[in-house]
Protein backbone atom coordinates (compact mmCIF):
# COMPACT_ATOMS: atom_id res chain seq x y z
CA UNK A 1 0.00 0.00 0.00
CA UNK A 2 1.58 3.66 -0.86
CA UNK A 3 2.50 5.42 1.99
CA UNK A 4 1.52 9.05 2.62
CA UNK A 5 3.06 11.91 1.94
CA UNK A 6 3.49 12.54 6.10
CA UNK A 7 4.86 8.75 6.48
CA UNK A 8 7.57 9.73 3.88
CA UNK A 9 8.30 12.82 5.10
CA UNK A 10 8.83 11.74 8.45
CA UNK A 11 10.84 8.70 7.52
CA UNK A 12 13.31 10.89 5.56
CA UNK A 13 13.64 13.67 8.27
CA UNK A 14 14.67 10.71 11.07
CA UNK A 15 17.42 9.00 8.54
CA UNK A 16 20.65 9.77 9.52
CA UNK A 17 22.74 11.70 6.74
CA UNK A 18 26.18 11.43 8.06
CA UNK A 19 29.62 9.78 5.65
CA UNK A 20 29.11 9.75 2.40
CA UNK A 21 27.18 6.62 1.55
CA UNK A 22 23.80 6.62 -0.14
CA UNK A 23 22.19 2.84 0.68
CA UNK A 24 19.50 4.10 2.23
CA UNK A 25 18.11 5.25 -1.32
CA UNK A 26 17.97 1.45 -2.29
CA UNK A 27 15.08 1.02 -4.37
CA UNK A 28 13.75 4.54 -4.29
CA UNK A 29 16.35 5.97 -6.15
CA UNK A 30 18.97 5.47 -9.01
CA UNK A 31 21.57 7.25 -10.30
CA UNK A 32 23.62 6.02 -13.57
CA UNK A 33 27.81 5.75 -12.64
CA UNK A 34 30.06 7.00 -14.96
CA UNK A 35 31.62 5.25 -17.59
CA UNK A 36 35.28 5.33 -16.87
CA UNK A 37 35.27 3.81 -13.28
CA UNK A 38 36.65 6.24 -11.04
CA UNK A 39 37.58 3.87 -8.35
CA UNK A 40 38.98 1.14 -10.25
CA UNK A 41 41.33 4.30 -11.33
CA UNK A 42 42.46 5.69 -8.57
CA UNK A 43 42.88 1.85 -7.15
CA UNK A 44 45.66 1.63 -10.12
CA UNK A 45 47.00 5.08 -9.31
CA UNK A 46 47.81 4.41 -5.61
CA UNK A 47 49.88 1.19 -6.26
CA UNK A 48 52.44 3.41 -7.62
CA UNK A 49 52.90 5.84 -5.58
CA UNK A 50 55.01 6.49 -2.45
CA UNK A 51 52.85 9.15 -0.57
CA UNK A 52 49.48 10.34 -1.62
CA UNK A 53 46.46 11.74 0.35
CA UNK A 54 42.61 12.20 -0.54
CA UNK A 55 41.26 15.21 0.04
CA UNK A 56 37.30 15.98 1.04
CA UNK A 57 37.26 12.17 1.83
CA UNK A 58 33.84 12.45 3.49
CA UNK A 59 33.27 9.27 5.52
CA UNK A 60 36.19 7.56 3.96
CA UNK A 61 33.88 5.54 1.84
CA UNK A 62 35.48 5.60 -1.62
CA UNK A 63 39.36 4.87 0.10
CA UNK A 64 37.98 1.85 1.94
CA UNK A 65 36.08 0.65 -0.79
CA UNK A 66 39.20 0.07 -2.75
CA UNK A 67 40.28 -3.25 -0.82
CA UNK A 68 37.29 -5.06 -2.75
CA UNK A 69 38.91 -4.70 -6.01
CA UNK A 70 41.05 -7.71 -7.36
CA UNK A 71 43.44 -5.23 -8.48
CA UNK A 72 43.82 -2.86 -5.66
CA UNK A 73 47.68 -3.41 -4.33
CA UNK A 74 47.24 -1.65 -1.10
CA UNK A 75 47.59 1.72 0.12
CA UNK A 76 51.24 3.50 -0.22
CA UNK A 77 53.58 3.63 2.34
CA UNK A 78 52.21 7.54 3.13
CA UNK A 79 48.40 7.69 3.03
CA UNK A 80 46.38 10.68 4.50
CA UNK A 81 43.11 12.00 3.91
CA UNK A 82 41.66 15.15 4.76
CA UNK A 83 37.65 16.25 5.56
CA UNK A 84 36.07 19.44 7.26
CA UNK A 85 32.98 18.11 8.37
CA UNK A 86 33.83 16.48 12.34
CA UNK A 87 30.45 13.95 12.11
CA UNK A 88 32.56 12.26 8.40
CA UNK A 89 35.84 12.81 9.87
CA UNK A 90 35.02 10.84 12.43
CA UNK A 91 33.26 8.24 10.01
CA UNK A 92 36.66 8.22 8.07
CA UNK A 93 38.84 8.14 11.43
CA UNK A 94 37.19 4.50 11.90
CA UNK A 95 37.29 3.55 8.52
CA UNK A 96 40.45 3.97 7.68
CA UNK A 97 42.82 4.61 10.55
CA UNK A 98 42.48 0.53 10.61
CA UNK A 99 44.06 0.48 7.10
CA UNK A 100 47.06 3.00 7.73
CA UNK A 101 45.38 5.61 6.70
CA UNK A 102 45.82 9.30 8.73
CA UNK A 103 42.80 11.73 8.77
CA UNK A 104 43.24 15.06 9.30
CA UNK A 105 40.59 17.31 10.03
CA UNK A 106 40.94 21.07 8.20
CA UNK A 107 39.14 24.05 7.75
CA UNK A 108 36.86 24.02 4.73
CA UNK A 109 38.97 26.75 2.93
CA UNK A 110 43.03 26.51 2.15
CA UNK A 111 45.75 26.46 2.83
CA UNK A 112 46.63 22.60 3.88
CA UNK A 113 47.76 21.44 6.66
CA UNK A 114 50.88 19.82 4.56
CA UNK A 115 54.32 20.97 3.47
CA UNK A 116 55.66 21.80 0.24
CA UNK A 117 56.09 18.93 -2.75
CA UNK A 118 54.90 16.25 -0.14
CA UNK A 119 52.58 13.71 -2.04
CA UNK A 120 53.08 12.12 -5.61
CA UNK A 121 49.74 12.01 -5.64
CA UNK A 122 46.44 13.92 -5.10
CA UNK A 123 42.96 12.66 -5.27
CA UNK A 124 39.62 13.66 -4.82
CA UNK A 125 36.03 12.53 -5.42
CA UNK A 126 33.19 15.49 -5.56
CA UNK A 127 35.05 18.13 -4.36
CA UNK A 128 33.16 21.01 -3.71
CA UNK A 129 35.81 23.39 -5.28
CA UNK A 130 39.26 22.46 -6.41
CA UNK A 131 42.08 24.62 -4.60
CA UNK A 132 44.45 23.90 -7.71
CA UNK A 133 47.60 26.57 -6.45
CA UNK A 134 47.47 24.33 -3.01
CA UNK A 135 47.34 20.77 -4.96
CA UNK A 136 50.30 22.44 -6.97
CA UNK A 137 52.15 23.30 -3.99
CA UNK A 138 52.20 19.97 -1.97
CA UNK A 139 52.88 17.78 -5.29
CA UNK A 140 56.16 16.76 -6.00
CA UNK A 141 57.75 17.50 -9.81
CA UNK A 142 56.26 14.78 -12.28
CA UNK A 143 53.27 14.12 -9.43
CA UNK A 144 49.46 13.93 -10.38
CA UNK A 145 46.02 15.04 -9.41
CA UNK A 146 42.86 12.11 -10.21
CA UNK A 147 39.43 13.55 -9.35
CA UNK A 148 35.78 12.46 -10.29
CA UNK A 149 34.41 16.36 -9.69
CA UNK A 150 31.00 17.42 -10.07
CA UNK A 151 30.34 18.76 -13.10
CA UNK A 152 27.95 22.46 -14.33
CA UNK A 153 24.06 22.44 -13.85
CA UNK A 154 24.42 18.83 -11.94
CA UNK A 155 20.51 17.92 -10.79
CA UNK A 156 19.43 21.52 -12.34
CA UNK A 157 16.54 19.74 -12.40
CA UNK A 158 16.12 19.28 -8.74
CA UNK A 159 17.12 22.80 -8.16
CA UNK A 160 14.89 24.53 -10.34
CA UNK A 161 11.78 22.57 -9.27
CA UNK A 162 12.51 24.06 -5.58
CA UNK A 163 14.22 27.38 -6.67
CA UNK A 164 13.00 28.43 -9.81
CA UNK A 165 15.16 29.15 -13.42
CA UNK A 166 19.01 29.15 -12.89
CA UNK A 167 20.79 29.05 -16.14
CA UNK A 168 24.20 29.29 -15.01
CA UNK A 169 23.82 26.98 -12.67
CA UNK A 170 27.96 25.63 -12.00
CA UNK A 171 29.39 27.48 -14.85
CA UNK A 172 32.53 27.30 -12.74
CA UNK A 173 32.77 23.42 -13.05
CA UNK A 174 32.76 23.63 -16.92
CA UNK A 175 35.28 21.43 -18.31
CA UNK A 176 36.88 24.34 -20.21
CA UNK A 177 37.32 26.52 -16.79
CA UNK A 178 38.33 23.30 -14.69
CA UNK A 179 41.54 23.50 -17.44
CA UNK A 180 42.07 27.17 -17.13
CA UNK A 181 42.15 26.85 -13.60
CA UNK A 182 44.67 23.83 -13.42
CA UNK A 183 46.99 25.59 -16.03
CA UNK A 184 46.64 28.92 -14.27
CA UNK A 185 48.16 27.15 -10.98
CA UNK A 186 50.80 25.59 -13.66
CA UNK A 187 49.13 21.89 -14.12
CA UNK A 188 49.23 20.49 -17.00
CA UNK A 189 46.08 18.95 -18.01
CA UNK A 190 46.71 15.22 -18.77
CA UNK A 191 42.41 13.52 -18.85
CA UNK A 192 39.76 15.99 -19.09
CA UNK A 193 36.21 14.71 -20.06
CA UNK A 194 32.50 14.71 -18.68
CA UNK A 195 29.51 12.98 -18.84
CA UNK A 196 25.44 13.29 -18.39
CA UNK A 197 23.47 11.10 -15.98
CA UNK A 198 20.38 9.83 -15.66
CA UNK A 199 19.07 9.86 -11.56
CA UNK A 200 15.37 9.08 -10.74
CA UNK A 201 13.79 9.55 -7.55
CA UNK A 202 10.78 7.03 -7.03
CA UNK A 203 8.86 9.18 -3.92
CA UNK A 204 9.49 12.14 -2.56
CA UNK A 205 11.19 10.23 0.82
CA UNK A 206 14.07 10.39 -1.30
CA UNK A 207 14.42 13.88 -2.65
CA UNK A 208 14.20 14.89 0.80
CA UNK A 209 17.16 12.58 1.73
CA UNK A 210 18.98 13.65 -1.05
CA UNK A 211 18.92 17.12 -0.61
CA UNK A 212 19.48 17.02 3.08
CA UNK A 213 22.94 15.00 2.00
CA UNK A 214 23.70 17.10 -0.62
CA UNK A 215 23.25 20.04 0.40
CA UNK A 216 24.64 22.36 -2.05
CA UNK A 217 21.30 21.48 -4.98
CA UNK A 218 19.30 23.32 -2.36
CA UNK A 219 21.05 25.47 -0.44
CA UNK A 220 19.24 26.09 2.89
CA UNK A 221 16.85 23.14 2.26
CA UNK A 222 14.69 21.99 4.78
CA UNK A 223 11.24 20.59 5.28
CA UNK A 224 9.31 23.21 6.75
CA UNK A 225 10.91 26.35 4.10
CA UNK A 226 10.01 23.77 1.22
CA UNK A 227 6.85 21.93 2.45
CA UNK A 228 4.42 23.21 -0.54
CA UNK A 229 6.90 22.40 -3.13
CA UNK A 230 7.65 18.97 -1.52
CA UNK A 231 3.86 18.26 -1.56
CA UNK A 232 3.65 19.29 -5.07
CA UNK A 233 6.47 16.84 -5.86
CA UNK A 234 4.88 13.86 -3.96
CA UNK A 235 1.35 14.25 -6.49
CA UNK A 236 3.33 14.55 -9.63
CA UNK A 237 5.26 11.50 -8.49
CA UNK A 238 2.53 9.91 -7.51
CA UNK A 239 0.55 10.79 -10.90
CA UNK A 240 3.56 10.37 -13.45
CA UNK A 241 6.61 8.39 -11.86
CA UNK A 242 9.69 9.19 -10.96
CA UNK A 243 10.61 12.73 -10.53
CA UNK A 244 14.31 12.70 -13.29
CA UNK A 245 16.86 14.63 -12.71
CA UNK A 246 20.40 14.52 -14.68
CA UNK A 247 24.13 14.53 -12.55
CA UNK A 248 26.65 15.63 -14.28
CA UNK A 249 30.89 14.25 -13.44
CA UNK A 250 34.06 15.51 -14.67
CA UNK A 251 36.71 13.31 -14.59
CA UNK A 252 40.36 15.55 -14.42
CA UNK A 253 43.93 14.36 -14.43
CA UNK A 254 46.74 16.83 -13.90
CA UNK A 255 50.50 16.98 -13.43
CA UNK A 256 52.56 18.81 -11.82
CA UNK A 257 55.43 19.54 -14.23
Amino acid sequence: MPRSFDELVAEAVAAPVDGWEFSWLDGRATEQRPSWGYQRQLARRLSGVGAAVDLHTGGGEVLAGLEKLEQFGGFPPTMAATESWPPNAARATELLHPRGVVVVTVPDRPPLPFGNSAFDLVSSRHPLATWWDEIARVLRPGGRYFAQQIGPATMLELTEFFLGPMPRKGAQYEPEAVRADAVTAGMEIIDLRSERLRAEFFDVGAVIYFLRKVIWTVPDFSVDAHLDRLRQMHELIEAQGPFVAHATRVLVEARKP
